[in-house]
């Protein structure tokens, strides 16, 4: 008996063929292209999404046939803010996804903002009126389309991309989303689960566009017609990226945190069954509903961490592959007095600053490829402290240790500079897909291959723990550092 998780990401999918041990026995990946139409704005084809899904699912089925006939659900994580709106009678998509990274809806939020209704949208939706956001994307599509008549008529569907996916896997047949995707429009009532009238009208989004909101283990409906796979299979787990990662490193208990570094790093922190609103730039989010039972996560995101390995390579030409950026930061000690801020797409939590811009500091003549390369690592650490140390002070908790996940986890250096930074133990399973893993073992529960938590959390493991080697001082000459340094952008 297996499970298949469909990861839907920034720049691929990703699927996964699960055994009931939580072992992963074979893996699949397709790529697909990135649409810049011009400075700030990101978008996707989204029939190039789904024709990555396909093809992930294509290369899978052809690795394991066998063990293919024998999956028992679906799970589907996904980016979670990127936006679709299709029509209902053809299934065919309106205009391009609009991407989580897009800022196009800049002024749109600052008119919003200058209207005193940030507190509004605080309050009722734990999230800040930012372009990061759905329900600003949305708007953006009816005005630019013109298609408001078609839209209050429920001629036109919006989703997440997992609503997208889940209305392609089933034929047509289901326009629904999870209550952690959901929650990242800015349209959803934080407590009651529930689509809210006041910020629909606020932001001039047809209630007949959204899909029903359904716990996390739900039943989404059973696949049809795609090609490899039985008709029928139940899909039966979905969450949003992040949250798929924090459930996938069996994050169950309050307290208990990680940080996915993928293109962007996403720390997450489990605050129990009743949300925390932050004091500090955070957003409130539901981590998961498994039955009539939500469990709450402080989210802290930035925008870019493994895009700015990304940038070196592709922008700098400093490396020729995202894996040698270990190496090069090895050939020195330190950064030798560089800083820099990678505020490339804008600064996240907790500044919230989408008019900061990246940089370095301290350069000198002595600087070399060296130097630069450890100065992205170590921001990209630093960043994820700011986080930290915001969501300690809103949760009233300190942790442990840190579950770490995704693609630049396998950088060890970035992982000690982690810890060094942070001064408690960064923790790394061998299982660095946790969103993939995440979504599967949903899936597991809600079709009944799984009984309970408890059963999942005894399976995780530790591949390595990364101690703190540096001391107080060092920590606090460095922060200061980061701190003066971020206030220039």
């Amino acid at each position: 008996m297996y499970l298949l998780a469909i990861d839907q990401g920034t720049t691929g999918t990703t699927c996964l063929l699960v055994a009931k041990d939580q072992r992963v026995v074979a893996r699949s990946y397709q790529e697909f292209a990135q649409v810049y139409p011009q400075p700030g704005w990101v978008e996707h084809d989204p029939e190039s999404i789904w024709e990555s899904v396909l093809s992930s699912i294509a290369e899978l089925v052809a690795c394991e046939p066998e063990r293919c006939k024998d999956i028992a659900a679906i799970g589907i994580t996904n980016q979670r803010e990127t936006t679709v709106v299709w029509s209902r009678k053809t299934g065919k998509p309106l205009y391009n996804a609009i991407v989580w990274q897009c800022r196009r809806t800049a002024d749109f939020c600052q008119q919003l903002k200058s209207r005193d209704l940030g507190d509004l949208f605080r309050r009722k939706t734990g999230l800040l009126l930012d372009p990061y956001f759905s329900g600003t994307k949305v708007r953006w599509i009816i005005d630019h389309c013109q298609v408001r008549a078609e839209a209050e008529a429920g001629e036109l569907a919006f989703g997440t991309i997992d609503s997208f996916l889940i209305n392609r896997l089933t034929g047509g047949a289901v326009h629904a989303t999870d209550v952690s995707n959901a929650s990242r429009t800015l349209m959803m009532d934080l407590e009651s689960g529930q689509w809210d009238e006041q910020c629909l009208s606020e932001l001039g989004v047809p209630a007949a566009m959204l899909p029903e909101i359904r716990s996390s283990d739900a039943f989404f409906g059973r696949i049809q017609s795609i090609p490899g796979l039985s008709d029928g299979i139940p899909i039966h787990g979905v969450l949003g990226d992040q949250q798929a990662a924090l459930f996938g490193q069996a994050c169950f208990a309050p307290g208990q945190a990680k940080c996915t570094y993928g293109t962007g790093a996403f720390l997450l922190m489990n605050v129990g069954e009743e949300p925390v609103h932050s004091e500090r730039g955070l957003l409130a989010t539901p981590a998961w509903k498994l039955g009539d039972t939500t469990t709450y996560a402080l989210e802290g995101a930035t925008f870019i961490a493994g895009a700015a390995v990304q940038w070196l390579r592709d922008g700098l030409g400093l490396i020729e592959s995202a894996a040698e950026v270990e190496a090069l930061a090895e050939t020195v000690s330190d950064a030798g007095g560089v800083m820099f801020v990678p505020a490339l797409s804008g600064l996240g939590a907790p500044h919230w600053r989408p008019d900061a811009r990246g940089a370095f500091f301290g350069l000198s003549r002595g600087s070399g490829r060296g130097h630069i390369a450890r100065a992205v690592l170590d921001g990209v650490a630093l960043q994820i402290v700011d986080l930290l140390h915001a969501m300690a002070d809103d949760s009233g908790r300190s942790i442990d240790a840190l579950r770490v996940d995704g693609g630049a986890a396998a950088n060890d250096l970035l992982m000690q500079t982690q810890a060094d930074l942070l001064g408690v133990g960064v923790d790394r399973p061998p299982m660095l897909e946790a969103t993939g893993l995440g979504a599967a073992l949903v899936a597991g529960l809600g079709s009944g291959v799984y009984s309970s938590l408890e059963d999942l959390r005894q399976k995780w493991s530790l591949e390595r723990r990364f101690e703190p080697l540096r001391d107080e001082v060092w920590r606090g000459e460095r922060m200061s550092a980061w701190a003066r340094a971020v206030e220039r952008c």
